[in-house]
């Protein structure tokens, strides 16, 4: 098994994170792990994105030529990076902000409103946790258990309302895709 995903956004939007408690829910449950960050120099507001690979053997490269998944949370990265995923791979879109359709017919396109549901919530600094809920229903890499401690464990002992949180936007993300 070897799975490759790129994440990307704005920066501030939780790109970089995404791709961290990933590959860390990847290492947690006994996997080979590469994380390849990428932003520019003004950070928030610029572009960022990050690429990991999973794999049950050893990984020769942490570039993921063709990934099997897009999570994109706004349109230059849908523009950007939807003509480098392989055929029949998945593409996950913050349908909150991009309402263009990827070009692409040869893919999945699940379009997550994680934004308008992070409102909901309370903070729209969740959209990127809604977003991984989706994600990791859909991949099935790690299991939701493992994905939320490794969240945890990244965010260290933060506010216990920050962990509930984080709970609730994973979880309405999963179930999005779950019922839709």
């Amino acid at each position: 098994m070897l799975v490759k995903t790129i994440f990307s956004g704005f920066g501030g939007q939780g790109v970089l994170m995404m791709g961290v408690s990933f590959a860390h829910s990847g290492m947690s449950k006994g996997y080979h792990v590469t994380y390849l960050p990428a932003y520019g120099a003004e950070m928030r507001g610029g572009t960022a994105n990050c690429t990991v690979a999973i794999a049950d053997e050893e990984i020769a490269s942490p570039v993921a030529s063709e990934p099997n998944y897009l999570v994109v949370m706004n349109s230059p990265s849908l523009f950007t990076f939807q003509n480098k995923i392989t055929s029949g791979g998945t593409i996950f879109l913050n349908s909150s902000i991009i309402k263009e359709e990827p070009h692409r017919h040869d893919v999945k396109v699940f379009r997550v409103p994680c934004a308008d549901m992070a409102q909901d919530l309370g903070n729209i600094r969740v959209s990127n946790t809604i977003m991984m809920g989706a994600f990791v229903k859909i991949s099935d890499v790690v299991s939701p258990d493992i994905y939320l401690k490794s969240l945890e464990t990244i965010m260290g002992g933060k506010k216990k309302s920050l962990a509930e949180l984080n709970r609730k936007a994973f979880n309405a993300g999963y179930d999005y895709v779950k019922n839709n």
